[in-house]
């Protein structure tokens, strides 16, 4: 049995999925309005047609009869049903734009929200090997996704009432024919008819076969040029560090790799298209005048008209046009059903991931004075524990050094503080109403301004330039108080001593009453460490700190230092 790619229950119930919250949103009247328009606009397009193809046989019979007036005013109706006709068909696709980038944009706030929401996109990363680039999901697919989908199905509405409103016509048009069978004889009504639904019928069995493996193809096309584009940007991240390896090679090698994975591909999609094109451009160029000669032998027997002839075999490829969508749309649904494989994919992992316990799981507020863990257990993803029944009490102003070797879950501790670690079990409670900061090894600079930068992720109050550029000046960043409204991406342009000055920029700007340090320092010399634990001291002196460092330098800085040890143990000295 033949089955055309996406055409099968999974797949419907897969688009079914994608496409319902939309016409059950906020804007399902708006946008069932502008549907219905447009199902009422390629409505009426079928209709003209069905016009222009009765104006055939008018203007056509008139010529065979030399019938002067009849065919200039022929040429006049033709002239108003064009311009009906282009009316409709600018008008069609334009609301058609317009429905697919009000969907699109519903659709991309939604994922991007879904994605956004309790640290999602960090805890994919952390745990779903599958999911490939869902950047691309977001921006590209998404955008395929409406497109396809609005373009496929409303291309099969109008096929289908063009398919009807043909048939009529061509049933009418083909009279009978008379088929000798020994000293039988076949009579077949509406022979042009079932000529077009068995050309169509084979057309269509045989495009399937041609095509089948592009469904396929298309889908790991996608992922590899979004991995070969990947890599690209992470050398553009990663520009300075590659440079002082020297490892152009290696890169290159790489990139050329990855390349090569695109290009085998595109060459197995390039081949099948050629044979696809192969079939479909004979099969349409056969269409052209296939029907002229079927419909010849009427036509001979004077049983039509020029005209008649014309309208027939303009009637029958309507018909084969329309039974023949499926082979001119083929590779289009071959890529919507590898769009919607790849959504439907990205849409089971993030449902998977939120059935992890959620970040709030281990974390309660209440009304106590500080931050309190209670018989807290941490394991990694593959169920190795790394710390066991881990009891701790930090109260406002004090501060915690957390040290150990590498690997032995320092940041994973800090991780799990925030709730973003979600192989935790224990309990954590916090003050009720307190400003919590955290502070990675490696601050985020997002796209903007230097402001902009500086007050990420936002302190909740009115911020004074002077304010900023104080707290810049007490951080030794006073060479950048003229960038304040400049546009950079800063992250490329700071170095990571000055990104991590930005940080504590941040720190002195939010004043939160719970601090959370990652080796916040490491980039920093000793002077400046000691210059900035001071500065906190003295203008956060409410302020709990919780830093995790190698450098012995912080333990005067501390007044406790908890060890880990990464095979659960642990150990907490009062400095």
């Amino acid at each position: 049995m033949m089955h055309l790619p996406g055409l099968n229950r999974k797949f419907l119930q897969d688009i079914w999925n994608l496409t319902r919250e939309y016409w059950r949103s906020e804007e399902k009247w708006r946008s069932g309005g502008l549907l219905a328009v447009i199902v009422t606009l390629n409505l009426t397009y079928v209709y003209i047609l069905v016009l222009i193809n009765k104006w055939f046989n008018r203007f056509y019979n008139a010529l065979q009869n030399f019938d002067k007036e009849e065919v200039f005013s022929e040429l006049g109706q033709f002239c108003l049903l064009a311009a009906f006709y282009i009316i409709v068909a600018v008008y069609q696709l334009y609301l058609q734009q317009m429905l697919e980038i009000k969907w699109r944009r519903w659709m991309t706030h939604k994922y991007l929200n879904t994605w956004l929401k309790n640290q999602m996109y960090y805890r994919l990363q952390l745990t779903d090997h599958y999911t490939d680039n869902p950047d691309q999901r977001i921006s590209e697919d998404l955008r395929l996704f409406t497109n396809y989908t609005l373009q496929l199905s409303l291309g099969l509405l109008k096929a289908v009432v063009t398919l009807v409103s043909f048939i009529a016509i061509l049933w009418q048009l083909s009279g009978t024919m008379v088929i000798p069978l020994g000293n039988q004889q076949l009579t077949v009504s509406g022979y042009m008819v079932w000529v077009a639904i068995v050309y169509s019928v084979i057309g269509t069995w045989l495009t399937h076969k041609i095509g089948k493996p592009l469904a396929r193809l298309n889908f790991d096309q996608q992922r590899y040029e979004a991995d070969f584009r990947f890599s690209l940007v992470r050398l553009r991240e990663n520009s300075e560090s590659i440079a002082f390896y020297g490892g152009e090679a290696r890169e290159e090698r790489s990139f050329i790799s990855r390349f090569g994975k695109v290009f085998d591909n595109y060459w197995q999609i390039m081949q099948r298209r050629k044979h696809l094109t192969w079939f479909a451009s004979g099969y349409g160029q056969i269409a052209l005048i296939f029907p002229l000669v079927v419909a010849m032998p009427r036509y001979f027997a004077k049983e039509i008209q020029l005209g008649g002839l014309l309208q027939t075999s303009q009637a029958f490829r309507s018909v084969q046009e329309s039974l023949s969508y499926f082979v001119e749309s083929y590779a289009s649904m071959a890529e919507w059903k590898a769009v919607v494989d790849r959504l439907t994919g990205f849409i089971g992992s993030m449902q998977q991931v939120s059935g992890l316990p959620p970040r709030n799981a281990i974390i309660k507020v209440g009304p106590v004075p500080a931050l309190v863990v209670s018989e807290l257990n941490i394991d990694l993803p593959d169920g190795r524990r790394i710390l066991s029944d881990l009891n701790l009490s930090i109260q406002a102003g004090e501060s915690l050094l957390v040290a150990g070797p590498s690997g032995s879950g320092k940041s994973t501790l800090l991780r799990t503080l925030s709730g973003l670690w979600p192989y935790a079990q224990g309990r954590i409670t916090i003050p009720e109403g307190h400003n919590i900061l955290f502070l990675p090894q490696k601050s985020y600079l997002p796209l903007g301004t230097l402001r902009d930068t500086l007050l990420y992720p936002g302190p909740g109050r009115p911020v004074t330039d002077e304010e900023i550029m104080a707290a810049m000046s007490l951080c030794k960043l006073e060479g950048l108080k003229n960038h304040l409204d400049k546009t950079e991406d800063w992250s490329h342009i700071l170095s990571l001593g000055e990104q991590q000055r930005i940080a504590f920029v941040r720190v002195l700007i939010h004043q939160p009453e719970w601090l959370f340090m990652d080796e916040a320092t490491s980039a920093l010399d000793e002077p400046t460490e000691r210059l900035l634990y001071a500065l906190l001291h003295e203008r956060l002196a409410g302020t709990a700190m919780v830093s995790v460092g190698h450098r012995n330098t912080l333990n005067s800085y501390h007044k406790k230092k908890l060890t880990l040890d990464g095979v659960g143990h642990w150990n907490l000295l009062i400095l």
